[in-house]
């Protein structure tokens, strides 16, 4: 797929992750659009124009699931992504890791170790990037990020290990190799937060949200 073409649809919850990663998108080349009307993605966007459709975790199931199935049964060759966190850039970067294809490096994260292993093919520039939660408080919730490791590595293996400070829970690390990008979760997401997400479209457990819906295809 051609990233810098790629039409990618985000169809999440909270106002302030949308907006952060529609931007983000932007900047890198998407033409990116995101929504949290779920009942009028169908409606607002053209479902055979979609490449990439991006699904956060607040999103009830049957709603995923019935957009998946209309979206596919329009447009066989997207690409569906499950949003791994509601942090935007996260999200951004599986966009990456679905659109730029894996690499010859190869990429690897040892959770007992709190490692990233590297065999790198030749000289590359790579970028070890954490993030993690800071809040769950709906409709809004907080994230933080601290760059890890930012420099050229030479041909070969290696092992870059996470900090104390990015935590054991509710954390994921995006390593990039050149213009590759590749996802990892550091822990798992508390059950507190899992329970949080609606089981069905009826299911209104959480707060209503401002409108965002924002078009640049249709």
């Amino acid at each position: 797929m051609n990233d810098e073409a790629a039409r990618v649809l985000v169809v999440g919850r909270s106002p302030s992750v949308l907006e952060e990663v529609v931007g983000r998108l932007r900047e890198s080349g998407y033409r990116a659009d995101v929504t949290n009307q779920f009942g009028e993605v169908l409606e607002d966007y053209d479902a055979g124009g979609i490449d990439v459709l991006v699904f956060g975790g607040m999103v009830p199931p049957d709603t995923k699931e019935f957009l998946r199935e209309e979206v596919g049964r329009r447009n066989a060759s997207v690409t569906v992504v499950q949003g791994m966190v509601g942090i935007p850039g996260v999200l951004a970067a599986q966009v990456d890791a679905a659109t730029r294809g894996s690499g010859a490096a190869v990429v690897e994260y040892d959770e007992t170790e709190r490692t990233v292993r590297l065999e790198l093919p030749e000289d590359a520039r790579v970028t070890v990037e954490a993030f993690w939660m800071t809040s769950w408080t709906p409709p809004e919730p907080g994230s933080t990020s601290s760059m890890v490791f930012e420099g050229e590595l030479a041909a070969g293996s290696r092992e870059v290990v996470l900090p104390d400070r990015v935590p054991g829970e509710a954390a994921f690390v995006v390593v990039r190799v050149g213009g590759d990008a590749r996802v990892f979760a550091v822990g798992s997401i508390p059950q507190a937060v899992t329970r949080m997400v609606p089981k069905s479209a009826a299911d209104q457990r959480l707060p209503e949200v401002a409108k965002v819906s924002t078009r640049t295809f249709s």
